[in-house]
């Protein structure tokens, strides 16, 4: 009997290949409206699965706000439907005139963006009022992971600032906590709200200071459980899509189902209890340890020893048998970057690949 990952008829898909299940995606979208007491404000990164397809599957789903983190990504989600989408990255130089161009293509669709300082804004603000628009601007906050963001204590003259622009619309507050990783769920929960309280704060003073409330998006997929207990907060879980070995290993509360697989075969027998895939540099992504990066679903005890472009060395279990031309089916370890290196993903549904998606938005640009 076959187990849910193998391909029936693989000797017919060249590897190294990225298998993705559609039905498994369906079950984790599931899974995903079971945290949320309002799916009105999940907010899913399509950062993970960058693919029109999946952003159908999940506005039938009745999925309504998206994120993404590329101009490719927000096309790709207006071309497929999306009616709110936040672009979660502050656009600097020609990315904000990309962005008017996008905007004004898809005028039905609501666009945001992040700026974390008044220059970036007022370069923002002059873009799209030179094209006869405004567009919804959040502050990005810095709540500790030290990546991008401005200080909450230091954001409300920033939020008072950006009022006066005549091309933005000061709409928000976006918060990503994506350093908070612990495996206990309470320690990660402690720490979320002690983060997010200097978030409040500043929400309560903008209310108070210029009768507006913020919108607020915050969090990934570690806290997205967590901030969809708030009461109009919005949560953007990206990686749940598809899952990983990475988040498998840390987020034990989130039973979130591996539906996106590394397909790669045997092609060489160098020496005694060592073999050679076809699983390189360029198919999986390699930023993690090498004893990280993939855990084969059908041979859990090979090691990786060596990682290159196009090969990666394991070493077998004395008395393994393998011979050139066996399939392994790889879970990575961290799936959104490998996604990124694969224009094709081949579609699996009843253990056999039917369809072909394109990874649409892995490219810098698709027409703007």
């Amino acid at each position: 009997m076959n187990n849910w990952f193998t391909i029936s008829n693989v000797e017919h898909i060249d590897t190294p290949a990225l298998a993705v299940y559609p039905e498994r995606i369906q079950e984790n979208i599931r899974i995903l409206k079971t945290f949320a007491p309002d799916i009105a404000l999940l907010r899913p990164h399509m950062k993970t699965n960058k693919s029109p397809q999946v952003a159908k599957m999940l506005i039938r789903e009745g999925i309504a706000l998206f994120k993404c983190a590329t101009i490719a990504e927000a096309e790709m989600l207006a071309e497929a439907g999306a009616k709110d989408i936040l672009l979660a990255y502050q656009p600097v130089g020609p990315k904000a005139e990309r962005l008017a161009t996008l905007t004004a293509r898809y005028s039905q669709t609501i666009f945001s963006c992040l700026a974390d300082n008044i220059a970036t804004a007022k370069h923002i603000s002059t873009v799209f009022e030179r094209s006869a628009q405004k567009i919804r601007v959040y502050i990005d906050l810095n709540v500790g992971m030290n990546r991008t963001g401005i200080a909450p204590d230091a954001a409300l003259e920033l939020y008072k600032q950006l009022l006066a622009l005549p091309g933005i619309i000061a709409y928000g507050l976006h918060a990503y906590d994506g350093h908070l990783r612990d495996v206990d769920l309470a320690a990660r929960t402690q720490k979320c709200n002690e983060a997010f309280a200097a978030v409040e704060k500043l929400r309560d003073q903008i209310v108070q200071q210029t009768g507006n409330t913020p919108a607020i998006v915050a969090g990934g997929t570690p806290t997205f459980p967590i901030h969809a207990q708030r009461n109009g907060v919005a949560c953007s879980p990206g990686t749940f899509i598809y899952w990983d070995k990475g988040y498998e290993s840390i987020l034990q509360e989130q039973p979130f189902l591996f539906a996106a697989l590394v397909v790669t075969r045997v092609i060489s027998l160098p020496a005694k209890d060592t073999i050679c895939i076809d699983l390189g540099h360029k198919a999986i992504a390699s930023e993690n340890p090498l004893t990280n990066r993939v855990t084969f679903l059908n041979a859990p005890d090979l090691e990786p020893t060596g990682h290159s472009e196009e090969h990666m060395i394991l070493k077998t279990p004395a008395g393994s048998t393998y011979q050139v031309g066996d399939v392994l089916y790889g879970v990575p370890y961290h799936i959104c970057p490998t996604v990124a290196l694969y224009d094709r993903t081949a579609i699996v549904t009843d253990n056999e690949v039917t369809d072909y998606w394109t990874t649409q938005a892995r490219n810098r640009v698709i027409t703007i």
